[in-house]
């Protein structure tokens, strides 16, 4: 039997990773640490396990530092992804989601993801796929919540009252 491996008390992983994400610094050490591991002659799949980016990310990182230096190593603002709606629109996007969909003419009391993916096209003149859409959702600080059914049949008077309509047939 080995030794037993010391833990932390106070913080989940998710917390740790949380800290170490919010400060742009210790993502530049971190690629520049896989570097240096890299000049040292590991492997480039091998580092790839231990820092959970795909071996071709590394060397990108080698590339881009060997051309631009450590400032390569930095996220660059504009990177990435833009979102579609723009913030004026977010805001107006979240006031309607805070609305029942009824005030705007829809046939429902609840907001779905077809609803919503519907409302952004007609309103914004934004077509997100369905499954962005709940991207779109959680980013405004929602959460998508599946409608409970309710059964008649599990209410006893109602139950009785249909057997004995059954019965009677």
């Amino acid at each position: 039997m080995g030794r037993k491996v010391k833990q932390l008390k106070n913080y989940t992983t998710e917390q740790l990773e949380t800290l170490f994400e919010s400060n742009a610094n210790n993502r530049v050490g971190v690629k520049l640490y896989a570097l240096i591991q890299l000049s040292r002659g590991y492997s480039s799949r091998k580092l790839e396990e231990f820092y959970r980016v795909s071996f071709k990310q590394i060397c990108n990182w080698a590339d881009r530092f060997d051309k631009e230096g450590i400032e390569s190593l930095s996220i660059k603002p504009g990177r990435g992804r833009h979102n579609r709606l723009t913030e004026e629109q977010q805001y107006q996007l979240l006031e309607d989601l805070l609305k029942s969909p009824e005030e705007f003419g829809y046939n429902t009391s609840n907001w779905s993801g077809p609803l919503l993916r519907e409302h952004v096209k007609k309103n914004y003149q934004v077509d997100y796929k369905q499954a962005a859409i709940y991207k779109v959702i959680h980013k405004l600080g929602f959460s998508f919540q599946r409608a409970k059914g309710s059964y008649p049949e599990r209410d006893e008077t109602k139950r009785n009252d249909a057997k004995t309509h059954i019965k009677k047939l």
